[in-house]
């Protein structure tokens, strides 16, 4: 038996295919960007950064991290032609909240020994400071040679109290 959240799923997918007049979009995106940001759930990044059906790669996993990114980004310049980056890290980020050996210990105490086997050495990449952050992941991209130098990347921080955007870099 299906969950509430398949059933909603399947049900909205009706509703929304049924609309549906976007199947002859190209595979790249028309604005040849792409943006880097956080899988929090409080992010709509279509609607808080304008990015219409089309327009832009989205690239999204625990706080934005460009590090995480690096290969989607690689395939979304090389292979699909963007030729620019947002990084938008965001307040409130759960990534602001703990350290590594926080989240290590969790993995052991849920997962047991298993799970901490199969995750040691991983660096969640925390970070404590928003803004630092965001400046480092930029400069990681800009010093990455899988990144051509013709590319803009720039760093921004989204407040998820008020739905505004300050770009940092």
């Amino acid at each position: 038996m299906a969950s509430a959240i398949q059933q909603n799923l399947t049900s909205k997918n009706e509703k929304y295919a049924a609309a549906f007049s976007e199947g002859h979009l190209a595979l790249p995106p028309a604005k040849k960007y792409a943006v880097v940001t956080c899988m929090d759930a409080r992010i709509d990044p279509a609607a808080a950064f304008g990015i219409s059906l089309g327009d832009a790669h989205v690239i999204r996993n625990a706080g934005g991290n460009a590090k995480d990114a690096l290969r989607s980004l690689v395939i979304s310049q090389q292979l699909l032609g963007t030729n620019e980056v947002l990084l938008i890290k965001h307040t409130g980020c759960g990534m602001l909240t703990f350290k590594n050996e926080d989240a290590h210990a969790v993995v052991e105490k849920n997962l047991g020994s298993d799970g901490k086997d199969e995750l040691a050495g991983l660096d969640f990449q925390p970070f404590p400071d928003l803004e630092q952050a965001v400046e480092d992941d930029v400069k990681l991209l800009k010093a990455s040679k899988a990144i051509p130098d013709s590319v803009t990347i720039t760093g921004w921080v989204y407040a998820v109290e008020t739905g505004k955007v300050k770009q940092i870099v």
